[in-house]
């Protein structure tokens, strides 16, 4: 069953008659709707055109959050082999909202790293809707670490709102996690590759995506506050979440043009949940060859072209 957005409350009338039209004449099979449903699902997909066709930066964010969009494990599951998940931070504990471990891209042996929110309210629960707590970031290390030691390039995928801002997580050291996490992507002499899947989150988010490449999927979002939070301290209103979503320049096509993504990956139209294959088959692509553009560099190199993406971040889009 398709979730809709606000915005597609239209959509859903449409497609719903189409439906019902199909449930009647399953029910009775002297009754003939083909016509009238062919004509429906045209009107649909004219209608989800319209809608997609210039999304604005609120509705880019719904679209992100959309519960039925593919997260860390769809990809994991759908794109690498041989995956074999690595757990814990040998300190703590096992942070259920990261997930990572050894597996092959395309036959070769990489480490894959991400966030993952699950899909539904049970294994949302479990995986803390994607918010990592300060073990989730030490994992990561610790992931990252291993990498860098057995020549491995690395894959994120980026999905959270942003760190869990909990009172056991800032006990434990949240803020010095998160850089800890960001300085080993600074540090790590092997390919970093970071694909922005969904939310892009604050210092949650940066501690996976400081990368040698960094990609979003076209309706994706990535800043350092969410609209709902920066709307309710500039305007102490969180209901004026459009127009905070307008001024941080969340989307991934603005993004592209300040210089702190290097691609951007096409979507379905109306989104990546509703082609999941095709979304799987543009995100696979664009890995490999962001992975291709780095596998000759040396490990001096990554380490400097990476400092020096992350230092001037926005720089392309004041010049402009």
């Amino acid at each position: 069953m398709t979730n809709y957005l606000d915005f597609e409350k239209p959509l859903a009338e449409i497609e719903g008659k189409a439906e019902e039209l199909r449930a009647m004449a399953r029910q009775n099979e002297e009754m003939d709707v083909t016509d009238e449903a062919a004509a429906l699902d045209r009107k649909a997909a004219e209608l989800l055109e319209e809608l997609y066709k210039d999304l604005t930066p609120w509705r880019k964010c719904q679209v992100a959050r959309h519960p039925q969009r593919p997260h860390c494990r769809d990809y994991i599951d759908t794109l690498f082999t041989d995956y074999t998940p690595l757990a814990g931070d040998r300190n703590f504990a096992d942070d259920l909202a990261v997930m990572g471990g050894l597996a092959r891209f395309n036959g070769k042996p990489v480490m894959v790293i991400g966030q993952e929110k699950g899909n539904d309210t049970k294994s949302r629960i479990a995986h803390n809707f994607g918010m990592a707590r300060p073990e989730g970031y030490r994992k990561a290390v610790r992931l990252m670490e291993m990498a860098g030691r057995f020549g491995l390039p690395v894959v994120t995928l980026v999905d959270t709102a942003g760190a869990y801002p909990g009172k056991g997580a800032e006990e434990r050291g949240q803020s010095e996690a998160i850089a800890r996490s960001t300085e080993m992507c600074l540090q790590i002499g092997v390919p970093l590759v970071s694909v922005i899947i969904g939310e892009g989150g604050s210092g949650g988010a940066v501690a996976f995506a400081t990368a040698n490449r960094v990609a979003m999927l076209e309706h994706s979002v990535y800043s350092v506050i969410s609209p709902e939070g920066c709307a309710s301290i500039l305007w102490k209103d969180s209901t004026k979440m459009r127009e905070a979503a307008e001024a941080l320049r969340v989307t991934a096509q603005d993004l592209h043009q300040l210089g702190v993504a290097d691609r951007v990956i096409s979507e379905p139209k109306g989104g990546a949940h509703r082609d999941r294959a095709a979304t799987m088959q543009n995100v696979a692509d664009a890995i490999g060859e962001m992975l291709g553009e780095l596998e000759e560099m040396s490990a001096a190199d990554l380490v400097s072209n990476r400092r020096k993406k992350f230092l001037n971040i926005g720089a392309k889009g004041l010049a402009a």
